[in-house]
C-alpha cells in the first residue's frame, strides 16, 4: 500500500516522517521519492514545535535529542502552502481518521498549519474504533495500514 504514496505527478513535496521501530517504516518510502525527484520533508523537533527541514539524503541526517529520531540537517522549510501531502505518524487511528499520538501535541500544533491531505499510516493493531477526540483534533483524509 505504501508504494502508491506521492507518486501522482502533480505530488512534489511530501512531509513525511523518519519512523522508530515501532511505526511502519518510512526509510525506503524516504529515499524512492527523494531519488524520483521529489521534495521530502522530515520533522525536526525544535523545543516545543516541529521544524521542516528538505531530506537531502542519508548522510544528512542525524539523531536528534529528543526522541533519538534521525532528523533530517537539510534546509528549513517554511512555505507550508506548497506542501501537496502529508504522511502523518501515531499511536492508533480510527477508520474515520481520528488520531491518538504519543501526547507531547507535536503534531497538533503543526497540523493546523497545513491545508494539504492528511495520510495516517499504520499497522492493522493500530486501528481502533474509538479515540477521545478534543476540538483542536484534525482528522486525516485516510489512514492506510501497512
Amino acid at each position: 500500500m505504501l508504494e502508491r504514496i506521492g507518486k501522482e505527478d502533480n505530488c512534489q513535496t511530501i512531509l513525511l516522517y523518519h519512523s522508530l521501530p515501532d511505526e511502519v517504516e518510512t526509510h525506503a518510502l524516504i529515499r524512492t521519492l527523494h531519488a524520483a525527484g521529489k521534495t521530502v520533508l522530515l520533522p525536526t523537533v525544535a523545543g516545543d514545535v516541529l521544524e521542516l527541514h528538505i531530506y537531502e539524503g542519508e548522510q544528512a541526517l542525524s539523531m536528534g535529542i529528543s526522541y533519538g529520531i534521525q532528523e533530517s540537517k537539510g534546509s528549513l522549510f517554511t512555505d507550508y502552502g506548497k506542501i501537496d501531502l502529508a504522511i502523518i505518524p501515531g499511536m492508533a487511528f480510527t477508520v474515520q481518521g481520528d488520531r491518538l499520538g504519543r501526547g507531547k501535541g507535536y503534531y497538533d500544533r503543526l497540523l493546523p498549519q497545513l491545508t494539504c491531505p492528511l495520510i495516517g499510516i499504520a499497522f492493522p493493531f493500530q486501528m481502533v474504533t474509538y479515540i477521545p477526540c478534543e476540538p483542536h483534533d484534525i482528522r486525516m483524509k485516510e489512514v492506510i495500514t501497512a
